[in-house]
């Protein structure tokens, strides 16, 4: 059965300035309250005198359950009308998983944390972009999601550096932080106007679902889109390169260093949530302006380099400085990676599906990125680990250059 061609686009009316500065905190305030799981939750049992084994195990757990959620995640966000209801209950679910873990820090109760926690991934970043493309329409989606990343990056670093401050002045109040923001992340939730939320364009649909294909078939246009396949292709092979490298920095540095690293390591964090901060909506004018193509040709392109400079150094001002390359990085991807799936998705009625798709394989190759590296720097040492992933890197900017057509229309 031939498929209808897609009509028109409608495009909406400008959302209220009330629902684009809810939109903003929305972001800032999710931002803080997600910190408080992986490498603060990492530290916080560490310092409950768990063992790294364990540590390891029960953040496996909530890997594992933010890659199974994530494509029935994205099913449901294309179904659903009701998508801040979705992002709200994801928000208790976190701000309940992080209660447990401050409260019960033992091994069942950390597990069911953790596995808590992953399920949101599911909904909770993919449910911010459906909104934001609902409120904003496809043409304004660039810049928007560069302001999106700006207010991430910012809310990130405030509460980074928030729970440091207080955990350092020994108080045991710290792990509460990410619970009381989730009060104004609510509020934020709410003040988005509901009716600016269009449905059918949050889900990269152009036509009512009735009038168009069966849910079956627009699932199968997935498979079919050939530029849909080439960018996943990519970022599979920009995340064997990327989700190794500032574990391996921070391993360099803490060998270097000692005690003394850690405020370098702190740094290594930072320092590219600043840069995305600064960049992330100047790179959403310029791909609505000159094309996406461009931009992930230089985001790409900044992570080899990286790789190659890591492996020339182990100085942590050094190291620090090359962090901003991982800014430049993220600030592009975090743009790109949605603006992209949204653009090969336009008309599909699939385009949350197609994010959940996404996060599920780049965390599969974020994985097993991790799994490599480890054998490499275990057999042939650190500098061979950042040369690998200079390689891997390679081939994913080469890919992306010679196989990728321009998205935008």
């Amino acid at each position: 059965m031939s498929i209808v061609a897609p009509a028109s686009v409608r495009e909406p009316a400008a959302p209220s300035r009330q629902s684009l500065l809810a939109l903003s905190w929305l972001n800032f305030f999710l931002a803080c309250v997600q910190a408080a799981f992986g490498p603060i939750a990492a530290a916080y049992l560490a310092a409950q005198h768990w063992t790294t084994q364990d540590i390891g195990f029960v953040l496996s757990i909530g890997g594992i359950f933010s890659l199974v959620s994530q494509v029935p995640g994205g099913e449901l966000l294309d179904a659903v009308r009701a998508k801040r209801l979705l992002v709200g209950a994801g928000v208790v679910t976190v701000a309940l998983s992080i209660l447990i873990l401050r409260l019960s820090p033992i091994f069942p109760l950390v597990a069911l944390a953790e596995a808590l926690q992953g399920i949101t991934g599911g909904v909770l970043g993919m449910g911010v972009v459906a909104i934001t493309l609902g409120l904003v329409g496809h043409d304004a989606l660039a810049e928007r999601l560069g302001y999106n990343q700006r207010f991430a990056a910012a809310g990130g670093v405030v509460v980074t550096l928030t729970m440091a401050l207080i955990a350092y002045s020994g108080s045991p109040l710290a792990m509460f932080v990410p619970v009381v923001l989730a009060v104004p992340l609510l509020v934020a939730l709410t003040l988005i106007r509901s009716k600016e939320i269009d449905f059918e364009r949050a889900s990269g649909a152009e036509r009512q679902p009735s009038e168009g294909p069966r849910r079956s078939e627009r699932a199968a246009v997935l498979l079919k889109n050939r530029r849909l396949l080439i960018f996943a292709v990519c970022m599979v092979l920009f995340q064997f390169a990327n989700a190794s490298m500032l574990p391996l920095a921070g391993d360099v540095l803490a060998y270097a260093g000692g005690r003394k690293a850690a405020p370098f390591v702190a740094a290594l964090i930072i320092v590219p949530q600043l840069i995305v901060a600064l960049l992330a909506p100047w790179v959403g004018r310029q791909a609505q302006r000159h094309g996406r193509k461009p931009m992930l040709l230089v985001g790409l392109a900044a992570l080899p380099i990286r790789a190659v400079l890591f492996a020339l150094t182990s100085n942590p001002f050094a190291l620090t400085v090359i962090q901003v390359l991982d800014g430049i990085t993220g600030a592009v991807l975090g743009v790109m990676t949605a603006l992209v799936i949204a653009d090969v998705t336009k008309g599909t009625g699939r385009f949350n599906l197609a994010q959940g798709v996404f996060g599920t394989i780049m965390g599969v190759g974020a994985s097993l990125s991790t799994t490599l590296s480890g054998l490499i720097v275990y057999h042939f040492g650190r500098s061979a680990g950042f040369v690998s992933l200079a390689g891997e890197a390679l081939v994913a900017l080469l890919t992306l250059a010679v196989f990728l057509p321009e998205t935008k229309e």
